[in-house]
């Protein structure tokens, strides 16, 4: 059962995070120049994946339970990294993307969405590296 949750954890991260990571690092690019429906596509990609990812911690906490790590640090730093970026999303990258869809300047959207990147980057190394574990990877 293990494998099985651990595969469609990475399954999830892979197809769900993955396009929300690009599509969002696109969007103030692409904002510059001014391209109207490349704009609704991205923001469109960012929200319903968004709404998919939450998939990749549900199976992640599953995984890490049948593993008997949920107590370990690696893990622990991981779950606030992601929530984290699940905050950074929410609160900041989807709504400056509506308001650049309203017509209105936004400043940092870029900046925040590096930051969005390079957490889940961190999330993801951790996830492999996985300091401490006993689980003998």
């Amino acid at each position: 059962m293990t494998k099985l949750l651990l595969s469609l954890h990475v399954l999830a991260a892979i197809i769900a995070i993955g396009p929300v990571t690009v599509a969002a690092s696109m969007f103030p690019a692409v904002a510059r120049r001014s391209d109207r429906s490349r704009l609704t596509l991205l923001h469109r990609i960012c929200r319903v994946y968004s709404l998919v990812g939450v998939a990749v911690p549900v199976f992640g906490l599953a995984t890490a339970s049948s593993l008997g790590v949920l107590g370990d640090a690696w893990l622990i730093t991981s779950i606030g990294l992601t929530g984290a970026a699940a905050l950074i999303l929410a609160l900041v990258i989807l709504p400056g993307q509506e308001r650049v869809l309203a017509g209105e300047a936004v400043t940092r959207l870029g900046m925040v969405t590096g930051i969005f990147n390079l957490l889940w980057a961190t999330v993801t190394v951790l996830m492999i590296v996985r300091p401490g574990s006993t689980t003998g990877a």
